[in-house]
């Protein structure tokens, strides 16, 4: 019997520069996830970190694109050539500053909404019917000032609302692991 196979791809920049910052919230929920289900995200492979693991009766891989975000979606494109998934079995984690610091929203699909990361994705798996995870990492008051904010690191006064987000991110993807996105969705949507 195969076992069902599944792919979550948390979003972000390599280095340590970026580390925490609202940017790499999508690697950061890849970390807990990691440490959660004891997998190993440490190798190295279609210019990304990989792991994988079991998480309940699913093979599951965690990968963190090492391209630099506007790059991701040629890794998650590599390792699909390498291990070709149905595009339902992917999930892709990444911020959002359309939405409150702390609020996630689960999609089936949808378009990049300005996002650099899922624009690459969606070039390079030409589609954008893949389900996200996004995570709010609110906006800048000075529109122009955007990179400089996402690249920035969260304030003391977040930090709560950053950890609940992500710990509440991993729960929803073992939701949509077990019971899939439909379900996922309509349980972790609504807070």
């Amino acid at each position: 019997m195969d076992v069902p196979t599944k792919l979550i791809v948390g979003l972000g920049n390599p280095g340590k520069e970026y580390e925490h910052t609202r940017h790499n919230i999508g690697f950061d929920v890849i970390d807990v996830l990691a440490s959660q289900t004891r997998i190993s995200v440490t190798k190295k492979d279609c210019r990304a970190l990989v792991g994988d693991g079991l998480i309940g009766g699913t093979r599951v891989y965690l990968l963190k694109p090492m391209t630099y975000m506007n790059l991701s979606g040629e890794s998650v494109a590599q390792f699909l050539r390498l291990k070709p998934l149905p595009l339902t079995d992917l999930i892709v984690v990444t911020d959002d500053i359309s939405l409150p610091v702390g609020k996630i929203r689960m999609r089936a699909s949808g378009s990049a909404g300005g996002h650099n990361g899922l624009k690459s994705l969606i070039a390079h798996l030409h589609a954008q019917d893949f389900p996200r995870l996004r995570i709010g990492v609110g906006a800048p008051r000075d529109a122009s000032v955007q990179i400089d904010y996402v690249l920035g690191s969260f304030g003391k006064g977040e930090k709560k609302d950053v950890d609940e987000a992500i710990v509440t991110a991993t729960a929803a993807l073992d939701s949509w692991i077990n019971d899939g996105i439909e379900r996922a969705m309509s349980r972790y949507n609504g807070g």
